[in-house]
């Protein structure tokens, strides 16, 4: 079996700004090379909070536990440090940066996670070869970053930037949220076009849809920032008929019973 490219190991994070407000309490996870994870649970779960932890945002705390990529201990490592190592956070509300085009913006990434330039023909060229695996026309790279982008444009671009930089981890966050069916196929199909038996992939989403295109190994469930049920995608298939109320009263049952 292939080493783990991320475990969590008894994940608890805070709000920096208010300390007193744990929201991630206790969270286990192993994700290994050529799976995909969703990460369900519903709204206020700690499910976006847990994604920006991983990833290092400085706007979340952790209280304990570590947080183990590809092997070494980052958890005390910054955001940059960690996306040059190899790891992806696709945002749920992508930022329009006016003035920087895609192209340039792509370049300069590219150069921080290698650590060096790359020649501009061989990065134009290997840019023109991810625009048509992702099916983008290249004019799509010459405009400024999400700058009057639709949603689905928005989240197209995230995944370009996944296809371009080629982490070892993407943690795709909500990157169903506000897409029409067609868009929310767009997408669904770039990422499928990049899995390869290298990548692990997290997938945080509050539905089941995206999941009908992008078939996960192992489906979570995270309630009141706990992992309250896993399983494999029949997992999804079952919160979408059911929704989580079964799993909450269950939950509540055994809570009780602890009590």
């Amino acid at each position: 079996m292939s080493e783990p490219i991320l475990e969590l190991r008894d994940l608890r994070v805070s709000i920096t700004e208010h300390p007193d407000i744990q929201i991630v309490k206790g969270v286990d996870l192993t994700i290994r090379p050529g799976e995909v994870h969703a990460l369900m649970g519903p709204n206020g779960s700690g499910k976006s909070t847990l994604a920006n932890a991983v990833a290092g945002s400085p706007a979340y705390k952790l209280d304990s536990g570590q947080i183990l990529f590809k092997g070494e201990d980052v958890t005390a490592m910054t955001a940059d440090a960690r996306a040059r190592m190899g790891m992806f956070l696709s945002f749920q509300y992508p930022t329009a940066i006016p003035g920087v085009t895609m192209v340039n913006f792509l370049r300069e990434a590219l150069k921080a996670r290698r650590g060096q330039e790359m020649p501009a023909r061989e990065f134009l060229g290997e840019l023109r070869e991810t625009l048509g695996t992702l099916k983008m026309d290249e004019s799509f790279a010459r405009r400024y970053v999400n700058d009057g982008f639709s949603g689905g444009e928005k989240k197209r671009a995230e995944i370009l930037q996944l296809g371009m930089l080629k982490p070892d981890l993407a943690i795709l966050d909500e990157t169903d949220s506000g897409l029409d069916v067609d868009a929310l196929r767009t997408v669904a199909e770039g990422v499928n076009a990049l899995r390869t038996p290298h990548i692990g992939i997290l997938i945080i989403t509050h539905y089941q849809r995206i999941l009908n295109y992008i078939t996960p190994e192992v489906v979570h469930v995270l309630v009141e920032g706990r992992i309250a049920r896993s399983g494999g995608a029949e997992l999804a298939l079952e919160i979408e008929e059911n929704g989580y109320d079964p799993i909450l009263r269950e939950l509540g049952a055994v809570e009780e019973v602890v009590s």
